[in-house]
């Protein structure tokens, strides 16, 4: 997405961009390219290998989405891009749709879940843009079902993610299926080791662009903990999504977990949707949809959707449950503010999670606000939360049945 534009920065025509991609871009009224975007684009329509490092929602897919689309302009071959979950393949497809559509150019989706005959008909349009997770095309290599000797542009986005989840392996032999001659770009929140080892063993002298060090959480994002025993966490959720009325997203840290409080919220009144890894593909679109509309206000999700979830509008993050890797939480918190807007998140720490708390700390540099919970809003010393008041960008989807916040005190901006 693009936001407000920033003292200094071009828009996407100072750029080198080819007429028609501007066309596009000013038709979908991106005209002020991301930190990441204004970096990366010139340098991938050079053909360089690429290691991006930027925080979530910061607009990588474009970042090398339109060196990719050029090159297949210009040229024959193919795209892949790998990712870590089957939201942010969708998600990936649908930013690059509009820009594909004009030029005839067919793209595919290879993901688990989903049907392998009717992937294997897909090919028959020859795509030449495929996004795939990295199991699932394993699946297609091990049958014989896909051949990526076409392969001229590759993309490993959220890479990191993709080597905590255990994708390491099935990377690694992506990588002996592709051609060496190629453009590799390679994007991740995060620069640990086993990255800088995948990058040296398999990109040509790429060039870093980073625009947020490792582990910076999102600027506009207030954050605070709760100390909370286990058995009141319910308690305080419910009390904070009275509090709220916008969009809200809740972590949990197990699919149970998740089912569990989807029942719960639901029984407060709630619109409510989950997202977990025991859902069928069908239903996690459906949920996700709906939770984008607005006809679902809330949603409960596991970390399979810390990164895969693009909806502009989310008010507060809560994690229920702390993540298992302090790294996860900035991806997390990632799903608020952003769009140039400013969001909160909120975190649930039981007293024996303090060690948890100082790692996140460490992680992002910075001291969280903690209170602690008690059951009554008397022991906070104030309000639960400061009363949120709703700005002109707000989704009126989300608004819709929602109760009106009565409280006085001062406004703020989200």
């Amino acid at each position: 997405m693009n936001h407000q534009p920033e003292q200094g920065q071009g828009g996407f025509h100072a750029l080198g961009i080819q007429p028609r991609l501007l066309q596009i871009l000013d038709r979908l009224k991106f005209t002020v390219p991301t930190p990441i975007q204004h970096q990366a684009i010139p340098l991938g329509l050079q053909g360089k290998d690429i290691i991006g490092i930027a925080q979530t929602g910061t607009g990588k897919t474009l970042a090398f989405g339109i060196p990719l689309l050029e090159k297949l302009i210009k040229g024959p071959g193919r795209a892949l891009i790998v990712a870590p979950t089957r939201e942010l393949a969708a998600q990936i497809e649908e930013a690059l749709l509009p820009f594909c559509t004009p030029f005839n150019i067919h793209t595919a989706v290879f993901v688990g879940g989903a049907s392998m005959e009717r992937q294997r008909q897909m090919l028959k349009r020859n795509p030449r843009i495929l996004v795939a997770t990295p199991g699932r095309l394993n699946d297609h290599l091990e049958r014989g079902t896909v051949s990526l000797r076409e392969v001229a542009v590759l993309v490993l986005d959220e890479a990191d993610r993709m080597l905590d989840m255990g994708f390491k392996p099935q990377i690694e032999r992506i990588l002996r299926h592709v051609p060496k001659v190629r453009q590799t770009m390679l994007f991740s929140a995060t620069m640990p080791a086993d990255i800088v080892r995948l990058a040296s063993a398999h990109m040509q002298l790429p060039l870093r662009v980073e625009v947020a060090p490792p582990g910076t959480a999102a600027t506009r994002v207030e954050q605070e903990v709760f100390i909370v025993r286990k058995e009141e966490k319910i308690q305080l959720l419910q009390k904070l999504l009275s509090e709220y009325d916008g969009s809200v997203l809740v972590f949990s840290r197990t699919k149970h977990g998740a089912k569990k409080m989807t029942r719960a919220v639901a029984a407060m009144g709630h619109k409510v949707a989950e997202i977990h890894a025991n859902r069928s593909l069908s239903q996690r679109r459906e949920a996700l949809d709906g939770f984008k509309s607005g006809r679902y206000r809330i949603l409960i999700a596991t970390d399979i959707a810390a990164r895969g979830i693009d909806v502009t509008g989310i008010e507060l993050v809560i994690n229920y449950d702390l993540p298992d890797a302090a790294g996860d939480y900035v991806h997390r918190i990632g799903r608020t503010g952003r769009a140039g807007r400013e969001g909160r998140a909120i975190s649930f720490a039981c007293p024996d999670q303090t060690r948890d708390v100082r790692d996140i700390e460490r992680l992002i540099r910075a001291t969280l606000q903690k209170k602690t919970y008690t059951g009554t809003h008397e022991a906070l010393g104030r309000p639960l939360v400061p009363p949120p008041v709703r700005s002109q960008h707000d989704h009126q989807g989300h608004r819709r049945g929602a109760r009106t916040h009565r409280r006085p005190g001062p406004h703020r901006r989200h």
